[in-house]
């Protein structure tokens, strides 16, 4: 546990899990109101074979905001400057929704640093019911705060089947994503992200390995949607069966399997779908 300051002085909290081999790094990039706690598990299901960086972009958990205006660009610029502190490279990106956004942008910028990317709920062609969801969330937090927002998240980034097997659990579940994050912090974020570029006119042919994997019950981003940037981009696309918007803790036992296969270059064998 560690904290790395930015150019301008702002303060991001990170994590790593086993550097102290001489292995490949995968960084996991957090999606909205998620931080490191949501990927720990994971990483350290990947030891030996992986070393692991987990770390809290600006506004997200232990991180800063900072004063700069929240930018994609700015993540991206945060997250190069942590890859160089660190002096790894190239590194695996994993990112879930606007963690995977960010490592579309930094695949971009910096394809250099990149040598493999899964993204998770990611696509184009956002719906109209998705569009005023989010919206409904920034007016939640803006003129209700953070507890009826995280209330109002829950039943779109988790299937119905994770709902249900959990059900018993979600209060408590919203009171931990409420711990973790701050209200703030999260209408900095949401505000930024409506001046972001739309994805699709980020996409080009990427010359990595790319997998991009959408749950069959997302209610944020569609299978045709998630499916066009896998093939504008020159990668593959997955459909997870029964999940929503957070595959890894909807499923984790397929996630990792998948994962582990894909950064370990055993992918061809694989079957297309799930």
């Amino acid at each position: 546990m560690a904290y790395f300051r930015t150019r301008d002085g702002c303060s991001l909290y990170y994590e790593t899990v086993g550097f102290e081999l001489a292995r490949p790094v995968v960084v996991f990039l957090n999606g909205t109101l998620q931080t490191t706690m949501y990927w720990k598990v994971i990483a350290g299901s990947l030891k030996p074979e992986f070393r692991s960086l987990l770390y809290d972009a600006r506004g997200q958990g232990e991180s800063e905001l900072g004063a700069l205006p929240l930018s994609l660009d700015l993540h991206v610029e945060d997250l190069t400057a942590l890859l160089d502190h660190l002096a790894v490279g190239p590194v695996n990106l994993v990112g879930v929704s606007h963690g995977a956004l960010l490592a579309y942008a930094m695949a971009r910028r910096n394809p250099e640093a990149v040598n493999r990317m899964v993204l998770c709920s990611i696509g184009v062609r956002p719906t109209t019911r998705a569009r005023l969801i989010v919206r409904a969330w920034r007016s939640i937090v803006q003129n209700g705060g953070l507890e009826p927002m995280v209330d109002a998240v829950l039943p779109h980034v988790f299937g119905e089947a994770f709902l249900n097997r959990n059900s018993r659990h979600l209060e408590r579940v919203a009171k931990t994503i409420v711990r973790r994050n701050r209200g703030p912090f999260l209408q900095a974020h949401l505000s930024a992200m409506t001046a972001y570029p739309r994805l699709r006119s980020m996409l080009k042919k990427m010359d990595i390995p790319l997998l991009v994997m959408s749950g069959s019950d997302d209610s944020l981003v569609s299978a045709a949607g998630a499916a066009e940037v896998a093939e504008k981009s020159g990668g593959r696309h997955m459909v997870v069966r029964d999940a929503g918007h957070s595959i890894p803790v909807e499923a984790p036992k397929l996630f990792l399997k998948t994962l582990s296969q894909f950064l370990s270059d055993r992918w061809s064998g694989m079957p297309e779908g799930f």
